[in-house]
């Protein structure tokens, strides 16, 4: 599964890489955690346009009764989403690009769980393939079970949420987790975003684990472990004597 992951970019970057404007400063993130609000590229569906979008992390379905599902779906797999009843309207309809430039995953030791980060060799930020939903509460406010202590959803407001699909792990992942979740090349994002191809077998050939030579990792601090921890000593690592960074 994904869990947490970073964000620590210029608007300018962003721009540049996924081709959308405007971006608005961000603030520097290195342990986004769900139902926090996260950096998306959405497709316009009548301009067909790329558009810059801060949305929920955790799909609410249209047809939930409260957003408290969003929580446990922050993950939709590669295999099953098409075939889901919470995710196979959005993924032939409303797909996205999800942000981030880093993610972490834990590796059991010795009865503990290290933290590993992830990232891409060259340090830019990518997309992860992911889907969106709109949801309306159409009751009294409900209190949503959430890591960062938010109050309840009022009533007949509005969420736009999205969820990060996951692969198979590539080599690099192997030891840490089974799973990871889904790059997209840049040169895939044309087609990940079109809302006119509704076709699985054509999307499902893009949800493939992204090549291990052009990724690192290494262990951090346990900091992570707690939502609440946002600094850069998420991501420095911790000795190497202790924990062997992989290769």
């Amino acid at each position: 599964m994904c869990g947490r992951f970073t964000l620590n970019q210029s608007a300018a970057n962003l721009a540049e890489l996924f081709h959308v404007e405007p971006v608005p400063d961000l603030a520097a993130e290195y342990n986004i955690a769900p139902t926090q609000m996260v950096a998306t590229v959405l497709q316009n569906p009548e301009s067909e346009k790329r558009e810059f979008k801060q949305l929920r992390w955790g799909l609410i379905p249209s047809w939930a009764k409260d957003a408290g599902i969003g929580a446990k779906l922050i993950n939709a797999r590669a295999e099953t989403v098409a075939e889901k009843p919470a995710f196979r309207s959005a993924f032939k309809h409303r797909r996205c690009l999800v942000i981030a430039d880093g993610f972490y995953e834990w590796q059991r030791q010795q009865g503990k769980k290290q933290p590993f980060y992830f990232h891409l060799q060259d340090g830019q930020p990518f997309g992860f393939a992911g889907l969106w939903e709109k949801w309306r509460c159409l009751r009294q406010p409900v209190r949503v079970a959430s890591p960062t202590g938010e109050a309840g959803t009022p009533a007949n407001e509005e969420i736009i949420s999205c969820t990060i699909l996951t692969t198979a792990a590539n080599e690099l992942l192997q030891p840490i987790h089974e799973r990871m979740p889904v790059i997209l090349e840049p040169q895939d994002y044309d087609l990940w975003l079109d809302s006119q191809v509704q076709t699985p077998q054509t999307l499902q050939q893009l949800l493939r684990p992204y090549p291990a030579p052009a990724m690192t990792a290494y262990p951090v601090s346990t900091l992570v472990n707690n939502s609440r921890h946002n600094s850069p000593q998420c991501i420095i690592p911790v000795s190497e004597k202790m924990h062997p960074q992989i290769s």
